[in-house]
């Protein structure tokens, strides 16, 4: 099965070479990684703390940890990988202690060696779903100590099925599991894996985090002129067709939109919907517009501080986007029907918090619904929200009592 597997992660190698030719993300995906080990930085004294992200919204997991390690070890290096061009492209944008930012490069034996042995870590952290079963093997053959956080599971995870032994065999490398919940510490527990400890979901600290340091937006501020929004933030085609019926409809109430993509095209698209009435964050405008299209990356949760009610899209694809950003500032978070895989937006409807819509009449019946009960849902937010902080905190505590960092490390 380990020959398959390195098989599949060639064929996924060239996959992504030949979709380049095509897709400007394939590109940079394959441009980053070019002579990879002819250009990182040499190694040096400082002990490693590795954390491997698959994308931005990992990386918002590991920040409050990397947050917490870096306040109780000042004195080791902290590296960060990114699978997806997305991490690479925009961590910059968040406040963050790494002192090291790099692709990971693909999971083959050669490459996992390289690279463990070239930075030599002494713990790694892999973040959400990301189990790399070729760097896990290197991680432990070089002595390194190895924890997944903020980890998700479900049943239909290639661990539980018939032909998961290798994968589960994958998942033995790690010396402790920091999850999110008691249905993936007990789908662990059910396939032997007893290293669990439930530490909850650290996005809880990073949005609390962003709060707490939100400075005020004038591009944002100067559209609003004093009033509060319906923003709709990360929304997908699939939310538009929904949302954009009712914007059209009310156009007395100003609207903040964010989309996902935020190429050209498709903003120009949602601008011409509304005519004069919108204005792009990047234009500069004296006139009064109903609508803002955030069509740059980096706004969007702060400016849901100013914010009346959120609509977070992805929720039609399965692909929903953070409902913690909105969350944390006390107003009612709407998304689509698909959220099974995100236990946050159960959460939220079980608070009061959070709404599900399945199209454009459920959504206008629940802003006139949601409406009536702003200052209600601001106190059952705040609750969920502090119910639920805490969890990078947890895991560092667990860290320094069960495995203390050593200082024996040397190039």
């Amino acid at each position: 099965m380990h020959c398959l597997y390195n098989i599949s992660i060639h064929l996924f190698g060239l996959s992504i070479r030949v979709a380049s030719l095509f897709s400007p993300k394939a590109k940079e995906w394959v441009k980053g990684r070019k002579h990879y080990f002819r250009q990182i930085p040499k190694s040096n004294s400082k002990p490693v703390l590795w954390f491997h992200c698959a994308s931005l919204g990992e990386f918002d997991m590991a920040i409050p940890v990397m947050n917490e390690l870096r306040a109780s070890h000042p004195n080791h290096t902290i590296l960060v990988t990114f699978f997806s061009p997305s991490g690479m492209q925009h961590y910059h944008k968040r406040t963050h202690p790494a002192d090291l930012v790099l692709y990971l490069p693909l999971d083959t034996p050669k490459n996992a060696h390289r690279f463990v042995s070239h930075f030599k870590p002494e713990k790694a952290f892999f973040v959400k779903y990301e189990f790399w079963a070729n760097y896990l093997d290197a991680l432990k053959n070089s002595g390194a100590k190895v924890f997944s956080i903020c980890t998700l599971l479900r049943p239909d995870h290639r661990f539980f099925r018939w032909y998961g032994g290798f994968f589960r065999r994958a998942l033995r490398n790690f010396d402790h599991f920091y999850v999110q919940n008691e249905s993936t510490r007990t789908l662990l527990h059910s396939i032997g894996i007893q290293q669990v400890t439930i530490t909850g979901d650290t996005r809880y600290d990073k949005v609390i985090e962003t709060r707490e340091k939100q400075e005020a937006n004038p591009r944002i501020d100067e559209f609003l002129q004093g009033e509060q929004a319906i923003i709709f933030g990360s929304t997908w085609l699939e939310d538009e067709v929904i949302i954009l019926p009712w914007v059209e409809a009310h156009p007395s109430i100003k609207c903040i939109i964010a989309p996902h993509n935020i190429d050209a095209a498709h903003v120009q698209s949602l601008q011409k919907s509304f005519g004069d009435r919108c204005v792009r964050f990047t234009e500069k405008h004296t006139e009064d517009c109903q609508v803002l299209i955030l069509d740059t990356i980096g706004h969007l949760s702060s400016a849901y501080g100013s914010a009346k009610i959120a609509y977070v899209g992805g929720g039609f694809s399965g692909k929903l986007h953070n409902i913690l950003e909105p969350a944390v500032y006390g107003i009612p978070v709407i998304f689509g029907p698909k959220f099974n895989r995100f236990p946050e937006a159960q959460q939220s409807i079980d608070a009061g918090i959070g709404f599900s819509v399945s199209d454009t009449k459920s959504f206008s019946e629940t802003i006139t619904d949601v409406t009536n009960r702003l200052s209600e849902i601001k106190i059952e937010a705040d609750a969920l929200i502090q119910q639920n902080a805490g969890a990078a905190r947890r895991i560092a505590e667990h860290q320094r009592l069960n495995y203390p960092v050593q200082f024996s490390h040397s190039s």
